[in-house]
């Protein structure tokens, strides 16, 4: 096994110094298990970041690993311009599972920048229009378009975008400025979007954009009554509603099974990856027919989306999220983990926020009032490290600890990693004090 610096070295040698890696000393993760990895030096860890929120189901699950294995002893690769029958048995589960009314059809793509990239053009085909709305603070990929319509500017690397983008208020209770004086939400931030519509667009607007709660935001909720505030603008003018479903969907939210579903709202398409294949390369769409069937009479097709290994794993992943009913679980060992997050913020000050549903939860860290504190954040990690647990960070300002674990996760893990949580704050408290 490599040694961790001299893999460091190679890394800094080979690969661009903008690829981010956490930790002083980065490390290597060289095995998994369930809701465990071990690095490369035989520590072992809880895993409670999953590979950024993409081990839904958990490290080397029997179910999963035996359908890729068996189907690499068939064939690897056919490319999409030949039937593959696991992609269409997942196509239709997910057609099946999609709150989607009328006829559904699913498109898959090799990634979530890529499964946002098709619904944008599908949404602009469809309505003729290169106008679309984001969310401030948002997050949609790291291809050139997708770049083009995530509002942080840390992860836009170029102020160019292939579409008219217009941005607006971000559902962010803790930040508001619209209702911070009431303090309660009076959901002004989804009336911004009627404003959006009308001074910055030309009326004709493809398609609103948006996550039921924001992933590199920082686990960001959407309040109660956001969404069906927005679609009621948006249907004055037929805006189509584009759920970004990549870090909230396959139950991870706990209460539902996709994150738009916490909202008595119909989304006309929903975007998918991370979780859809546990860890493999896949992402999909799965939306309206007519939306999805605008592209023709051009040809679209991706050569890697729904490939034999990838749809093999994938629905089999799938089958083990729904016959293990982790969305339950989800809900009640996500639902006493936040109980006991909430409890130990009482006893510090630096958690301004604790946030999320599920086993999609955050700690936004402040500094004095609500000041972020992105160094605080990294001491935590760093101290959650070495007490055995791995957690990760996001937020506009790096202050957010996103806690994010494979969904069959037990209670009993979840209060050892609480405790660890309560330690590292007591530390990250206990310096700053001396400092």
């Amino acid at each position: 096994m490599t040694n961790p610096n001299e893999l460091l070295a190679r890394h800094k040698a080979a690969l661009p110094s903008w690829t981010p890696l956490y930790y002083e000393k980065p490390m290597e993760l060289a095995r998994g298990e369930g809701f465990r990895v071990w690095d490369s030096e035989g520590n072992e860890y809880l895993d409670f970041f999953g590979g950024i929120v993409t081990a839904i189901s958990g490290h080397a699950v029997p179910e999963i690993t035996d359908a890729i294995k068996g189907q690499v002893d068939k064939i690897l690769h056919t490319s999409t311009l030949y039937l593959i029958e696991n992609q269409v048995k997942l196509a239709e589960k997910l057609i099946e599972l999609a709150p989607i009314s009328g006829e559904k059809k699913a498109f898959f793509v090799g990634s979530g920048s890529e499964a946002n990239e098709a619904a944008l053009l599908f949404a602009s085909r469809y309505r003729n229009s290169s106008e679309i709305i984001a969310l401030r603070s948002s997050y949609h990929g790291s291809t050139f378009m997708t770049m083009g319509i995530t509002g942080q500017s840390t992860w836009s690397a170029s102020p160019r975008s292939a579409l008219d983008v217009s941005y607006a208020r971000n559902p962010y209770q803790l930040r508001c400025a619209l209702c911070r004086n009431e303090g309660r939400c009076n959901l002004l931030c989804a009336d911004d979007v009627r404003a959006v519509v009308e001074e910055e667009t030309t009326g004709n607007v493809a398609a609103f954009i948006a996550e039921p709660i924001q992933g590199v935001g920082g686990f960001v909720e959407a309040p109660p009554g956001y969404f069906e505030r927005v679609k009621e603008i948006l249907d004055e003018t037929g805006i189509l509603l584009i759920s970004d479903e990549v870090q909230t969907g396959f139950g991870r939210t706990g209460d539902h099974f996709w994150g738009i579903e916490s909202f008595d709202v119909e989304p006309d398409m929903i975007v998918m990856a991370k979780g859809i294949g546990n860890g493999l390369a896949l992402g999909a769409v799965v939306g309206r027919a007519e939306v999805i069937e605008s592209v023709a009479p051009n040809l679209h097709l991706s050569t890697f989306g729904g490939n034999p290994i990838s749809s093999a794993g994938a629905l089999a992943n799938l089958n083990f999220i729904l016959d293990n009913d982790l969305q339950r679980n989800a809900h009640e060992v996500g639902t006493h983990l936040k109980n006991r997050l909430l409890k130990i913020a009482e006893d510090h000050p630096s958690v301004a926020e604790v946030r999320g549903r599920g086993l999609m939860l955050a700690l936004e860290l402040t500094g004095d009032g609500l000041t972020p504190d992105p160094a605080a954040a990294s001491r935590f990690l760093e101290a959650c490290r070495t007490r055995g647990l791995l957690v990760g960070k996001g937020g506009l300002k790096s202050n957010t600890i996103r806690i994010s674990p494979p969904l069959t996760i037990t209670r009993e893990a979840a209060d050892e990693a609480a405790d660890i949580i309560e330690e590292a704050l007591a530390e990250i408290g206990a310096r700053e004090k001396v400092g």
